[in-house]
């Protein structure tokens, strides 16, 4: 399911970070769940093995059809795979806008191109900078 066969007999440290973080979605659906929570987790990635892993994952989530909540930094990434995003004010942490994305699904690389895509990276890229000025403006006072 996850591509790496060829690698069951190989120890953890023979991998690249791409294949750790597929066998780490793999051990998190070895049991099932309902619910998958991943922090970050495409993180450390480089940006071509990220892009393949956010595709893996839409796939994965396709045939599991299990919610996944995801946590990024990363405004397209979470464009890309949401199909709602809870964007966070700053002190005190709470939500600031629940955003609906309604990018039409199956999902692929050409999504990132589409007008729509653009208008919710934008949306999202403003409410962010709103908080990140006011968390450097109390910073200064």
């Amino acid at each position: 399911m996850i591509g790496l066969s060829k690698y069951a007999n190989h120890y953890p440290n023979e991998l690249s970070g791409g294949m750790q973080q597929r066998v780490g979605i793999a051990r998190a659906l070895a049991n099932y769940p309902d619910v998958l929570l991943m922090d970050e987790p495409f993180g450390a990635l480089d940006s071509q093995t990220r892009i393949i892993m956010q595709e893996n994952l839409l796939k994965i989530w396709r045939e599991f059809k299990i919610t996944v909540v995801f946590v990024t930094h990363d405004i397209d990434e979470a464009v890309f795979l949401a199909d709602r995003i809870l964007l966070m004010s700053t002190l005190p942490g709470k939500i600031k806008r629940d955003l609906k994305i309604d990018l039409p699904r199956p999902r692929d690389k050409e999504t990132t191109d589409s007008k729509r895509f653009i208008e919710l990276r934008q949306i999202c890229h403003s409410l962010i900078r709103e908080e990140s000025i006011k968390a450097f403006e109390k910073q200064n006072q």
